[in-house]
C-alpha cells in the first residue's frame, strides 16, 4: 500500500511524480496529478485519461468501494525535532456551505488557476481524490478520545516518507451520531485545502444548474471529504513557512539595517550560518512574539529583528483587526516587504519570493546569487485561525504549514 499513496498533489514536483509512478504505476498520482503544473488547467484529454484510468481500476479491483457508509479514524505517527508525535483525526463528509454562510472557515485566499485544474479533474472523474484538512475545537481532546477509545488494531498501517499512517473503519450508528451531535455546533477551520473546498462548491453549483435548482439534501455533491482533527490534539504541529527573497542585487546588510531602523531593532544572532536549523527550530520559537530572523546570503550572518512597536501595523492598516495586525506574516509582508525591501532596498524593482518550511533548504538556496536573504518566522499561533474567523479575515499566503501533510489515496469519495 505504501507504493500506492502519495503526498498531496500541490507539494509534488515532476520528479516526485515520476519517482512514485516508477515504483508502482497504480500510484494515486496517476489520477490526482494528471497535469503539471497544477497551478493552471491542462488540456481536456489529460483529465479524461484520469477518468478512464479510474474506471479501469474500479473494474479491475485496484480500488474497491466500501459496501457501507463509515467513518475512518486516521492517525499519523512521525518524528519532528528529535521527538515522536502522533496526530489523530478521522475521515468524514462535511456538508458544503459557502465561506461566511456556515461552519467552514477559511484562513487563506484562493486563486483561479488551481481551482480550474481541480474542477476539470472533478468533472471528469466524479470523485474527491484527496481530503480537506479541517480543524475543530476539542477541549480536553474529549471528542477525539471518545472515538479512539473504541478502536482496536488498525485495519491498515502504511508508511510514506517515514510517516506511519494508521486507518480504522467505524460503522457504529451510536458513535457516528455522537460525533455528529458534538460537531453540529462547532466551526471547522480549513488548515489545508482551500482550493479543493472552493472547487467542491463550484462543482455543486454546476450540478444544481444542471438539475434546475437545489440538489436533494443527500445528493453526494452536497458533501466534501475532510480529515477532521481537534485543535487541542497534542500531535498537531504548525511550522512556519520562511521567505526566501531574490531580486536584491547588491544587497548590503548595513544599508538594510539603516533602512529598517525606524521600525525595527536589529542585532546579530549568537549562531553561525551552519546553526541556522537550530536557530529556527529551537531558538526562534522561544523568543517573544514578533521576533524574526534574517539570514544574509552574502555575509552568511544571522540577524534578529524585533518591531519597536507592539502594534507595528496600526498606522499602515488601521481598518484591520488587532488579530490580523498581530500576525507575524502580516508584519513581514506589509512592513518589511512593502515598506522597506520593496521601495527602499529594491528601489521598486521586481523581487522574487520563494517559500520553505524546511530550514535545511535555506542555506544552499540563499547564497547571494538567486536569493539574497531569507526572512525567518516563528510558527503562527493556532488561536489566530479562530480569531481571524470571527472577523471574516484571511492570512497572507503561506502563513501556516501543518506537518505532516495528509496522505492522498487512502480514502476517496464519490460525488456522483
Amino acid at each position: 500500500m505504501g507504493r500506492l499513496i502519495a503526498p498531496p498533489y500541490d507539494v509534488l514536483s515532476q520528479a516526485d511524480r515520476a519517482a512514485l509512478l516508477a515504483n508502482d504505476p497504480h500510484n494515486i498520482v496517476t489520477l490526482d496529478l494528471p497535469h503539471f503544473p497544477p497551478k493552471e488547467a491542462g488540456a481536456d484529454e489529460v483529465y479524461q485519461r484520469a477518468a478512464i484510468t479510474l474506471d479501469a481500476w474500479l473494474k479491475a479491483g485496484v480500488l474497491a468501494r466500501d459496501g457501507r457508509p463509515a467513518l475512518y479514524p486516521y492517525a499519523q505517527t512521525y518524528e519532528y525535532n528529535g521527538r515522536s508525535h502522533r496526530r489523530r483525526g478521522f475521515f468524514a463528509l462535511v456538508r458544503l456551505t459557502p465561506f461566511g454562510q456556515g461552519p467552514v472557515v477559511p484562513h487563506e485566499k484562493t486563486h483561479a488557476g488551481p481551482i480550474e485544474d481541480r474542477l476539470k479533474l472533478m468533472r471528469a472523474t466524479g470523485v474527491q481524490l484527496s481530503p480537506i484538512f479541517g480543524l475543530f475545537d476539542d477541549p480536553g481532546t474529549h471528542i477525539t478520545d471518545t472515538l479512539y477509545h473504541q478502536l482496536s488494531r488498525p485495519e491498515l498501517t502504511v508508511t510514506l516518507d517515514d510517516i506511519r499512517n494508521d486507518l480504522w473503519c467505524v460503522a457504529q450508528a451510536e458513535l457516528e451520531n455522537y460525533l455528529i451531535d458534538q460537531l453540529a455546533s462547532k466551526s471547522i477551520y480549513i488548515a489545508d485545502g482551500h482550493h479543493r473546498y472552493t472547487t467542491a462548491l463550484q462543482y455543486r453549483a454546476e450540478a444544481e444548474a444542471a438539475h434546475g435548482g437545489p440538489l436533494p439534501p443527500h445528493h453526494p455533491a452536497n458533501w466534501c471529504l475532510f480529515v477532521l482533527v481537534g485543535m487541542q490534539d497534542p500531535g498537531l504541529i504548525i511550522l512556519p513557512t520562511h521567505r526566501l527573497i531574490g531580486g536584491l542585487s547588491g544587497f548590503d546588510l548595513t544599508a538594510f539595517h539603516a533602512a529598517v531602523a525606524p521600525g525595527f531593532e536589529m542585532t546579530e544572532a549568537p549562531f553561525t550560518a551552519a546553526q541556522l536549523p537550530e536557530f529556527v527550530n529551537s531558538y526562534l520559537p522561544k523568543r517573544p512574539p514578533h521576533t524574526f530572523g534574517l539570514f544574509d546570503g552574502q555575509s552568511r550572518k544571522l540577524m534578529i529583528l524585533r518591531p519597536r512597536s507592539a502594534d507595528a501595523l496600526r498606522q499602515l492598516e488601521p481598518e484591520r483587526s488587532d488579530a490580523w495586525r498581530q500576525l507575524d506574516v502580516a508584519i513581514l509582508h506589509r512592513y518589511l516587504l512593502e515598506e522597506v525591501l520593496g521601495p527602499v532596498v529594491a528601489k521598486d524593482k521586481p523581487m522574487s519570493i520563494s517559500y520553505s518550511a524546511d530550514p535545511a533548504e535555506i542555506l544552499p538556496r540563499v547564497d547571494g546569487q538567486r536569493y539574497q536573504l531569507a526572512l525567518l518566522l516563528q510558527p503562527t499561533p493556532l488561536a489566530a485561525l479562530k480569531e481571524l474567523g470571527k472577523h471574516g479575515e484571511v492570512m497572507p499566503q503561506k502563513s501556516t504549514y501543518f506537518y505532516p501533510k495528509l496522505a492522498t489515496g487512502i480514502v476517496i469519495n464519490s460525488i456522483r
